[in-house]
């Protein structure tokens, strides 16, 4: 086992909060009727965020540092603990969105519903929520591998937005489709937005994390 797959083993197995594990459990929320599910998804940042608090209260990160493993290394192996929490959740999304769009999208009170419903655009909304945590919060830890408050804050901010737009969206003239409860083609074109965004903001973020990292003085 190379040193990278043994630092992502310690991430998993000693460095995680549990928090970061039972905060997947947010994804249930896609079930929830007239509630802003979009939620879910801050939650699970919520919980990985946990384990950036553990991994800074216990000093791992600098004890990580200082063993026989480039800076590089450090840097990877957290964001694939992140990307890892994050589409276990997204994937459960999935599946719940599969079943309200199927065998509850006709069930009041889902069809009712005036808030976000569970389909294809709520998925790629997720998707950007957990872009902006890579990006924002993520990238902004390793600045200094230690400040969290500001980074978290300014994370909230920006899914505070992210999730307003996605609730008013669907009340524009026009835009009624990213809200059906059966699948529609406008909702694809948010989806893939999430998946862009998702990817291209993350890649940016590792990449940018690594270079402020290992001009970190430890």
């Amino acid at each position: 086992m190379n040193k990278r797959n043994l630092l992502l083993k310690k991430e998993m197995l000693l460095t995680a909060s549990p928090r970061s594990y039972v905060f997947i459990a947010f994804a249930f929320m896609a079930l929830i009727p007239q509630y802003p599910i979009l939620l879910g998804a801050f939650f699970v940042c919520l919980g990985i965020f946990g384990s950036f608090q553990a991994c800074r209260e216990s000093g791992d990160i600098f004890y990580t540092a200082m063993l026989p493993v480039a800076k590089r290394d450090v840097v990877i192996s957290k964001y694939i603990f992140t990307v890892a929490i994050q589409m276990l959740a997204w994937i459960l999304m999935f599946v719940l969105t599969q079943i309200r769009m199927t065998f509850l999208a006709d069930v009041v009170p889902y069809s009712i519903n005036t808030l976000m419903n569970a389909n294809y655009a709520y998925l790629g909304w997720n998707l950007m929520i957990f872009a902006a945590f890579n990006t924002i919060f993520v990238g902004k830890f390793f600045k200094t591998a230690y400040k969290l408050g500001i980074p978290f804050l300014l994370f909230g901010i920006a899914a505070t937005l992210i999730i307003t737009i996605g609730e008013s969206l669907h009340f524009f003239p026009g835009m009624e489709s990213l809200n059906d409860t059966h699948f529609a083609l406008s909702q694809l074109w948010v989806l893939a937005t999430g998946i862009i965004l998702y990817l291209a903001g993350t890649a940016a973020s590792l990449a940018i994390s690594i270079k402020r990292f290992e001009k970190i003085d430890l």
